[in-house]
């Protein structure tokens, strides 16, 4: 696949339950979080053939990211969200991507906290 800029997937407000926090209370409870990731990846041909192998399976990606979020614990959603980035960026075709993660809740009078980050192929994730 080359790089079209142009041309991206969403995966929009995957929740995934995981350990995560700094505080001693929040390490041994599972807290929900909300993933919005942006994949940047050349649609064209998937576009003109109708073909499932020239497209991202993001069935199987959100899969993935949601088995490697829960099987894990973190601290920080900043590592929530490089962890992420990371396993996107292996994913053949996919050039870069944006990564938000929303933790509900984390701070009194917000709905949530978040963070985003993007990565992409060129400057090596």
């Amino acid at each position: 696949m080359n790089s079209n800029p142009g041309d991206r997937i969403h995966i929009r407000d995957l929740t995934v339950t995981t350990v995560i926090g700094v505080y001693p209370e929040e390490r041994d409870i599972r807290q929900d979080l909300i993933l919005n990731v942006e994949i940047m990846t050349d649609l064209k041909e998937a576009g003109l053939t109708d073909d499932f192998e020239r497209t991202i399976d993001y069935d199987t990606l959100t899969e993935k990211i949601s088995e490697l979020v829960e099987n894990s614990s973190f601290k920080l959603i900043e590592s929530v969200a490089a962890s992420v980035a990371d396993y996107i960026l292996g994913v053949t075709g996919v050039n870069a991507c944006r990564v938000t993660v929303d933790k509900p809740g984390a701070v009194r009078r917000a709905r949530s906290v978040a963070v985003e980050i993007f990565r992409d192929q060129q400057s090596g994730g």
